[in-house]
């Protein structure tokens, strides 16, 4: 029974740290990556849909990415889309395909980039310490049944712990990553 606890508790945690480093990926260091555009939608035949899956994007330089649209037709509302979006890029439209170079950052700027970083690893941590209290109260209810003894409990929650551990190094060790992409000139 305390298996498939911790099991759930560790599968939890496994997708906050898979969000935290989705949310890391779309923050534009400086320099380009497509995976700044994973949360663009676009508005095709009525729907939102993605801006992968309409359209081919890709960096073939460090300061350039090029967005080539399956259909011609849509080029307008993936422009529309990306100049609505949060990433104060200007897109450049040539009739087939669009472009988005990617300026230098300034110091205030890789300064904010920072601590928006910061952040989005502290709610990663704060969901991470959620699952853990989480997992503790059903361990703590377990005991009160009598289904759990109360060495039992202390040894699962010492593994719930060892796990939040982990799961929160590994936050750490992005965020260092990320920022000194951030931080890089």
């Amino acid at each position: 029974m305390q298996l498939e606890i911790h099991r759930e508790i560790e599968d939890k945690m496994k997708k906050t740290v898979a969000v935290v480093q989705d949310e890391l990926n779309s923050i534009r260091a400086g320099r380009a990556n497509p995976a700044m555009l994973d949360r663009i939608t676009v508005e095709y035949y009525g729907a939102q849909t993605p801006l992968k899956q309409i359209a081919t994007v890709a960096a073939p330089e460090p300061r350039m990415i090029t967005i080539q649209p399956f259909d011609p037709t849509v080029l307008t509302e993936v422009e529309k889309a990306i100049q609505k979006s949060d990433l104060g890029i200007n897109p450049n439209n040539d009739g087939k395909i669009i472009r988005l170079v990617i300026p230098q950052l300034t110091e205030e700027r890789r300064k904010d980039l920072s601590k928006l970083v910061k952040a989005k690893a502290e709610e990663g941590r704060v969901a991470i310490r959620n699952e853990r209290r989480t997992g503790n109260d059903v361990l703590k209810k377990m005991e009160k049944a009598g289904e759990l003894t109360e060495d039992d409990l202390k040894q699962a929650q010492d593994e719930i712990q060892k796990l939040t551990d982990q799961y929160i190094e590994k936050i750490e060790s992005m965020v260092e990553a990320k920022e000194k992409e951030i931080l890089e000139v």
